[in-house]
């Protein structure tokens, strides 16, 4: 965590210190930047990856994909997507085989980069909204859940949506659905409000990804697609070769928040 740290204001610095080792989920990092979520194959595999990615928009909403082997995004142009994100899981045949600070040793020169918009690009509209924001409060990571429902496949990808998970007082939940609402290039409207057993989750102190945080009284859980969906599909569908951001742990860019407000 990064409670003895204060979040900062530039991205590139705040890359420098991921790059330099510091490993923290960056939700509250580098305030009114857009946050990015990873996920790299091999270009064999890229065209499913991105009909995935378009068949099932909400998780997978596309901000920017590379050219094969290059490690480079028009959404920080002086960043490096091997060392810049302050965790990393490499996968083999599904499997998660390494969580590291730095994939310069795993990349190839046939993987395609794919980012995909994030919810904390949101979050400081919702604290400007005057709606509380639990992780931050916490000073954790966001709870992510696997659920039952099903995205469309695409090719080799198939999988089940993953959501984050946000408490929010019942009198400010419509301000929370129309606030992020208007960012749809990172997850846009929540998914599901209310009883997380109509996603399939039965247990919301025990979240698959992240941490789990409180639901006080009065509270309801509020649940928007995340963008760990595609390594939800990489451990169903078992492709031989991926490389993601840990969940929580994103890349940040150069590009502001309200650029993908509409």
């Amino acid at each position: 965590m990064h409670s003895t740290l204060t979040p900062l204001g530039d991205p590139a610095a705040a890359r420098q210190l991921f790059r330099g080792g510091l490993r923290v989920p960056t939700a509250g990092w580098a305030p009114g930047y857009t946050q990015a979520n990873l996920i790299a194959v091999p270009r064999e595999l890229a065209f499913d990856l991105l009909l995935f990615a378009q068949r099932n928009p909400k998780p997978c909403p596309v901000l920017d994909v590379s050219e094969p082997g290059q490690p480079t995004t028009v959404l920080a142009p002086s960043a490096d997507l091997r060392v810049d994100i302050p965790a990393y899981r490499v996968w083999r045949d599904g499997e998660c085989v390494a969580e590291t600070t730095d994939v310069t040793q795993y990349w190839r020169d046939d993987l395609v980069a794919v980012l995909l918009g994030c919810s904390f690009t949101f979050e400081q509209a919702l604290l400007a909204a005057g709606v509380p924001v639990r992780h931050l409060e916490e000073d954790c990571n966001v709870p992510m859940f696997r659920t039952n429902v099903a995205c469309r496949p695409a090719g080799a990808l198939a999988g089940p949506m993953v959501v984050s998970m946000r408490p929010i007082p019942a009198p400010l939940v419509a301000t929370a659905v129309r606030v992020t609402g208007r960012y749809p290039a990172v997850h846009g409207a929540p998914v599901h409000i209310g009883d997380p057993a109509g996603l399939g989750i039965a247990d919301l102190s025990r979240p698959d990804f992240g941490d789990p945080v409180p639901v006080k009284d009065g509270e309801v859980p509020v649940f928007w697609a995340c963008g760990v969906t595609p390594q939800a599909a990489v451990v169903a569908s078992r492709p031989a070769f991926a490389i993601s951001h840990a969940p929580g742990y994103m890349f940040i860019t150069d590009v502001r928040d309200r650029t993908y407000e509409l």
